[in-house]
């Protein structure tokens, strides 16, 4: 199943989205609706919110006053966290329960207030933010809930800011038109990516890229056992340099690590990794394993799993100058429609590994190198876009490039 974070501030029109996802048929999760059960009367949940509070918080039903709990916690962190300590782990519970209780094609969406607080966001396939101006919250809880001003203010400020929520946001939809500018673009989201995501990693296939790594021209070298290779086929695109990609490389790591477990290393490199560098719109990752017996195992299924799924064939890196091995590593893409990656799988301190980090360090180190770098891929483009990769493989301006980076290194003390 596809696993999606919903998350907003107060007032933002999460509860919309989420509404709107069900009627589209998502398994929604309402963290909100959850916290309300794990505290209802005769709860331990309860019992152990009033041990930590006192009876104040009880309404004369009985019942948790919702209200008075909120003028307690809201403020004061230290109040917050003993109340997070009790529900939250009672939460989590329970959502995991309705979670497994859904179908295996289901996209499941989990709608948690709090998600980018608590750090949830690399748990998900797919983190999506609804972002409103702050004035228009202050309305919205002033109308539909009767908050008072003061009150609404108090509550956003004691959340996570915008800034913060759209650094863990694949998606940001946007809620500062009407309701059917929201309902619109959530449709979009539905048919575009949601459903053809959830398909991709239930069927554990990778989207079709075209060509990557500008500075890793050997990703490319097609395997003799490749049953699918068109998977990396197509034009040469470059597109001027996107200030975003270092952002969308650090939530894909963190799936990534997720998903790992341990202490693996994971890098970017590739084109998108070099600030300034024009590239293919492609995230290349690196994933350092121990052996590939690692990468065989079950990390491959794990990576599967979080919509990294391996790229049939036997993969290898064309070498450079003076090293004519080929290079083996294990290659895997990803699932998601919206987002190309390539993450290369290469054991610890071996000569691609190294050349991978060296390209990126050098070219990130030296502007003169990045700039005739670029002018050599742009003329490539230019005089043979569909087969301009193909060319970088055996362009001996790598080979020499690959020998300036080792004097580079011998000179600055690099380490990988």
């Amino acid at each position: 199943m596809l696993k999606v974070g919903l998350t907003g501030g107060i007032g933002s029109g999460k509860s919309a989205v989420a509404a709107r996802l069900a009627a589209l048929g998502a398994v929604v999760v309402d963290s909100d609706r959850i916290a309300r059960e794990v505290v209802a009367p005769g709860t331990e949940g309860l019992a152990e919110v009033v041990a930590a509070f006192s009876d104040r918080v009880l309404g004369p039903d009985g019942s948790l006053d919702r209200v008075a709990l909120g003028a307690l916690v809201f403020g004061d962190e230290t109040a917050r966290r003993r109340l997070e300590a009790i529900t939250h782990p009672r939460v989590r519970a329970r959502a995991a329960e309705l979670v497994a209780a859904a179908p295996a094609d289901a996209v499941v969406v989990n709608d948690v207030p709090l998600l980018v607080e608590v750090g949830l966001a690399p748990t998900y396939h797919l983190v999506v933010v609804v972002q409103t101006a702050v004035p228009t919250r202050l309305a919205r809880l002033s109308r539909d809930r009767g908050m008072d001003p003061a009150e609404a203010e108090r509550r956003i400020a004691a959340q996570a800011d915008d800034a913060f929520r759209a650094a863990v946001a694949d998606v940001l939809l946007t809620n500062d038109g009407t309701l059917t500018d929201l309902h619109d673009a959530v449709d979009d989201l539905w048919r575009d990516r949601l459903l053809p995501y959830e398909r991709n990693v239930r069927e554990r296939h990778a989207v079709q890229t075209g060509p990557s790594t500008l500075t890793e021209p050997s990703t490319l070298t097609e395997p003799s056992t490749l049953t699918e290779p068109s998977t990396l086929t197509g034009p040469s695109t470059l597109i001027e340099p996107d200030p975003t990609w270092p952002a969308q490389y650090a939530r894909l790591a963190a799936r990534i690590h997720h998903a790992a477990g341990g202490d693996l290393r994971v890098d970017h490199v590739g084109s998108t990794a070099v600030p300034g560098l024009a590239a293919p719109d492609v995230i290349d990752i690196q994933l350092t394993v121990p052996s590939l017996a690692e990468a065989d195992g079950p990390l491959a299924d794990r990576l599967a799993e979080a919509g990294f799924p391996r790229l049939p064939g036997e993969w290898r890196d064309a070498p450079r100058r003076p090293d004519r091995v080929e290079w083996v590593k294990r290659l895997h893409g990803g699932a998601d429609p919206g987002r190309p990656v390539l993450l290369h799988l290469r054991v610890a301190g071996s000569a691609g590994w190294r050349y991978a980090l060296l390209m990126r360090d050098h070219l990130r180190a030296d502007p003169a190198r990045r700039a005739a770098y670029l002018q050599m891929k742009r003329d490539l483009v230019a005089a043979a876009p569909d087969s301009a990769e193909h060319g970088t493989l055996t362009d001996p301006w790598f080979d020499e490039e690959h020998l300036r980076a080792e004097d580079w290194a011998a000179q600055t003390g690099w380490r990988p």
